[in-house]
């Protein structure tokens, strides 16, 4: 006997126990995993074999939106991408066929700049060819680095094929596509001001314009009422006052204005129709009597910011009266005209608007009314034309104090002052821009109803979100003609032919167009520069036409996109059913390509439309290299991951700004690890598992166990509905939360003692296992869209049968249709789980004050309310497996001692713990009083020795 017990007490228990096993590891050294990983799906052609299994799937297009091919990519570039990676991964686990085609955007000046650096101007050190090759160079080397950084975030695409504005094909299309846009009567060529930046010297499209602070010159100018013209209005007027008793000295109408070198170009004062002006008459200098019209409501504060004195109001009247007077310009030989106009405002200023037609979008549009000319006085370096008088020759910043001069010399400057505003300036040089008319081309947005038409089509567009509809709209109405024209070198050609004197379109051009179009899907865009006209004219007509040397605007290159979509892959939707790109894409991509595809195909080029906010520092600033907090993607995927910044992107609400730093990766980091170790404990648990031969129907399934499948099953249809709802944030939390709650705070702790001390193959491990290997499966698919690599990995762990890429799958589909029954319905597992929230509260209680160390070491008697009761009865002398305690037992709350208090955060139970003093069994850890009574196995309980030796226990439950 004495020998036995010898034998037996050298025996190593810890061989009889299941212990958890993988080979996927918990450090996931991503920096160091995720490039074999990508190395491996290229060559094994992922995203092409996926492409292919889904063929005949419905499809969904997300239309990519094309970078520009300039730089490394930054946190933007990185959010943007993620967030369409994520989008279409999720589709094709939705059993769509999401092909994913990524785009450069290639011409422009950005592009040009650089190739200056280098080999200087074209037409200065090098010819235009030579330049636009070098140009072409450059833009794929920069492509070929940002593909690169893409390919290392995980991006599933066509690599092999993207799109680039500059190839010949694309180039052909983008003229094909003007070439509509010319056929539907939408063009026109006008002399009217766009905004001009001197240093690119060219117009710019409206996205082109950001607002920085600038300081300005702010004056206020005196226009004399003209006294000794015949004109009739002016006459009628003056007589008016005089008949009134008013007597009249020299009434002035005061125009305030930031840019004094437009002056020369005056044509005209405006006012508000309806808006009452006041004549009065006040002391300036020296008791001097001033007599000005300016708007009433801005009489006190204009008198308040003068300091006047003896202020009299003579007459008020309506603007509407003063229309068609005469004016004395301040400093020219020359008379012009008061109009009328609704885009006057009296919230500052004087309410008389300074009007010179040729530099300002308002400007222009009043003048048109009253046929005012429309001339430019400067040229494309922002200089007056030598024969300006005063001016001519200056820079328009050295004209201003020429003309502040003048203005002094001749009694007409009211006031001068310096103002700090808000300004338009380049996007690419941040210098100001001036309004400059210039003959350039247009597209009209009212001459065929092409904005009512946009308006129309926008309306019933999906926005994600939905402020993004009212922020576009509110654009779409107020945006003026589209400057379609630019004076670049490296970009796609107008491709117009135009007569030499009344630069009239030729009379065939668009069968012209067309055929330039092939020539330049042959040869690219040097077609047209060596192309001669007597190649596509008659020699007579040849002679009396020439070339438009201007190129388009880049934004109609980008806009256009899927018209190339539609070319290379005619079987791809349109309008495709997703366009995604960052808020400043309103004006930008979004409005280019809903413009250019209405005008060309007369439909929106998306069925709806995704924004996402800009990234920000910690603080809520831009990125900026000046502020230090700048963080480039490449430090965070080779120090994280990638999968780290993946997971940062799907955490964060993308409607607003998405904010970043160093503790925001590192909090992110953190969740990663929750989600890879969780992941690691299932597969650890379903080791040697088949799921072939002993998956458990559901109703075999313990009690836990089905609860548990429910739940997940569950689960997986919100993560669905999130997907498709674009509410990856919403994703995010509910995977962290199945995590740490439902798995690490309950199930996972619950089943341990049925996974590690039960028979390898017995009924309730299998259950368990059963439900293990459905959550694998379900949740590896969950996050493979966010957490690509970490799913891949996964996925190659998971025991059965499977195809070569998680990514190549759809959503896991074997969950029965679940139900959940009497006695063990949602409504009692609500109750038990209650119950357990509220017994652990009390054992924590108990560890605190030292009544028990682990909670294994307690036994606890639970005193409940009938509906309590019942629930927990349920559970029969499993309950102390449900609350991993060593015992455990349930009673009437009637039964309640006095020292028992109900527990606060569960009235309806009241606790009792109590510290066991029973032997602890070496393999199980629990404290039981038959620990010791086997003799064979005097260390371990009765319940481990049936387990290792006898046929084993039975559960039913927990």
């Amino acid at each position: 006997m004495t020998t036995e017990k010898t034998e037996h007490a050298t025996m190593d228990y810890k061989n009889t126990l299941n212990l958890p096993h993988t080979n996927f590891p918990m450090k996931a050294s991503l920096p160091h995993r995720e490039p074999a990983q990508v190395e491996e799906w290229q060559t094994s052609r992922c995203y092409e074999t996926i492409m292919d299994k889904a063929t005949g799937q419905p499809m969904f297009l997300l239309q990519d939106g094309p970078i520009y091919s300039n730089g490394e990519i930054h946190l933007g570039h990185a959010l943007n991408k993620i967030l369409k990676d994520i989008v279409v991964k999720s589709k094709r686990m939705s059993g769509f066929q999401a092909p994913f085609v990524p785009g450069w955007d290639c011409h422009g000046l950005p592009i040009e700049l650089n190739v200056e650096k280098k080999i200087g101007k074209a037409g200065v050190k090098v010819d235009g060819k030579t330049f636009r090759e070098a140009c072409r160079a450059y833009a794929n080397t920069q492509i070929e680095i940002q593909r690169k950084a893409f390919i290392r975030l995980g991006i599933l695409a066509d690599w092999e094929h993207p799109y680039h504005t500059m190839s010949y094909r694309y180039e052909a299309n983008i003229i094909r596509s003007f070439k509509k846009i010319v056929e539907n009567g939408h063009l026109y060529k006008g002399n009217r001001p766009v905004y001009w930046c001197l240093d690119c010297g060219s117009a710019l499209a409206e996205a082109e314009v950001e607002y920085q602070d600038k300081k300005s010159p702010s004056i206020e100018v005196a226009f004399s009422i003209d006294q000794t013209s015949d004109h009739a209005e002016t006459k009628a007027l003056l007589n008016a006052w005089k008949a009134a008793g008013i007597h009249i000295t020299s009434p002035a109408v005061v125009i305030w204005t930031t840019t004094p070198w437009t002056l020369p170009a005056n044509e005209a004062v405006s006012l508000h129709p309806a808006v009452e002006y006041v004549l009065f008459e006040a002391s300036l200098e020296e008791n001097k009597r001033q007599q000005y019209i300016i708007a009433d409501n801005l009489l006190s504060s204009f008198v308040e910011r003068h300091h006047l004195t003896d202020v009299t109001v003579l007459t008020r009247q309506l603007g509407k009266t003063f229309e068609l007077i005469q004016l004395q310009h301040p400093f020219f030989d020359k008379r012009v005209p008061i109009i009328l106009g609704e885009h006057v405002t009296t919230d500052s200023g004087t309410g008389c608007v300074h009007t010179a037609p040729a530099h300002g979008q308002d400007d222009y549009t009043v003048g048109l009314a009253y046929q005012l000319p429309v001339d430019s006085l400067i040229n494309g370096q922002g200089c007056f034309l030598a024969d300006i008088p005063l001016v001519g020759g200056l820079s328009i910043y050295k004209a201003n104090a020429a003309i502040l001069e003048v203005l002094k010399a001749k009694g007409k400057l009211v006031s001068e002052t310096v103002l700090a505003h808000s300004y338009p300036h380049c996007w690419r040089h941040k210098t100001p821009l001036i309004f400059r008319a210039t003959p350039q081309w247009f597209v009209s947005m009212n001459q065929q109803g092409l904005r009512s038409a946009v308006e129309k089509a926008v309306d019933k567009v999906d926005f994600i979100p939905e402020w993004g509809k009212a922020r576009l709209e509110g654009m779409i109405g107020t945006r003026p003609d589209w400057c379609i024209s630019r004076q670049r070198t490296w970009g796609v050609p107008l491709a117009l032919i135009v007569h030499k004197e009344t630069q009239a379109l030729h009379p065939n051009m668009v069968g012209l167009m067309e055929k330039v179009a092939e020539l330049v899907e042959k040869n690219g865009i040097e077609a047209w520069h060596e192309l001669a006209l007597s190649s596509l004219l008659p020699p007579k007509e040849a002679n009396q036409y020439e070339k438009i040397q201007d190129t388009l605007d880049v934004w109609f290159d980008s806009g256009v996109s899927y018209a190339y979509m539609l070319d290379v892959h005619p079987t791809y939707p349109f309008p495709a059913d997703l366009y995604l790109e960052g808020s400043d894409q309103h004006r930008g991509w979004f409005m280019s390509s809903v413009f250019s595809a209405m005008a060309a195909e007369n439909k929106a080029p998306y069925r709806a439309v995704l924004t996402h906010g800009y990234t920000v520092d910690g603080q809520g600033r831009k990125m900026s290299k000046s502020l230090g907090n700048v963080i480039a993607p490449e430090k965070i995927i080779n120090t994280l991951g990638a999968d780290v910044m993946r997971l940062w992107v799907s955490s964060t609400d993308y409607r607003g700004e998405v904010a970043y730093s160093d503790e925001i990766f590192k909090r992110n980091s953190e969740a990663y690890r929750r989600i890879r170790n969780t992941l690691r404990f299932l597969l650890a648990n379903i080791d040697g598992f088949d799921p072939g031969s002993e998956l458990v129907p559901t109703e075999a399934l313990l009690a836990l166990d089905k609860f548990m499948l429910f739940k997940t099953a569950n689960l997986q249809k919100e993560i669905i509905n999130a997907y498709h709802a674009y509410e990856f944030h919403l994703i995010y939390q509910k995977i962290q939360n199945f995590c740490i709650v439902d798995l690490g705070g309950l199930y996972l702790d619950i089943i341990k003692d049925r996974q590690y001390t039960m028979k390898k193959k017995a009924h309730a491990r299998l259950s368990a296992q059963t439900v293990l290997y459905h959550m694998a499966e379900a949740m590896v698919r969950w996050i493979a869209p966010i957490l690509s690599f970490t799913a891949e990995e996964a996925w190659g762990y998971l025991p059965g049968k499977r195809d070569m890429s998680v990514h190549g799958v759809t959503w896991y589909t074997a969950f029965d249709d679940l139900t959940l029954e009497t006695p063990f319905d949602a409504t009692t597992w609500e109750t038990l789980l209650q119950a357990r929230d509220a017994i652990n509260k009390s054992l924590e209680a108990a560890r605190a004050t030292g009544t028990i160390g682990a909670a294994l070491e307690a036994s606890i008697i639970v005193y409940a309310d009938e509906a309590v009761y019942k629930a927990l009865s349920q559970l029969k002398n499993e309950l102390a497996f449900f609350c991993i305690t060593s015992a455990a037992q349930v009673r009437p709350l009637s039964e309640k001692p006095t020292t028992a208090m109900p527990s606060p955060h569960f009235p309806k139970i009241a606790v009792v713990v109590d510290a066991l003093t029973d032997p602890k069994c070496v393999r199980c850890w629990h404290r039981r009083p038959d620990v010791n009574t086997v003799t064979s196995h005097p260390d371990i309980c009765p319940r481990c020795v049936d387990n290792i030796m006898g046929e084993g226990e039975v559960r039913q439950y927990a």
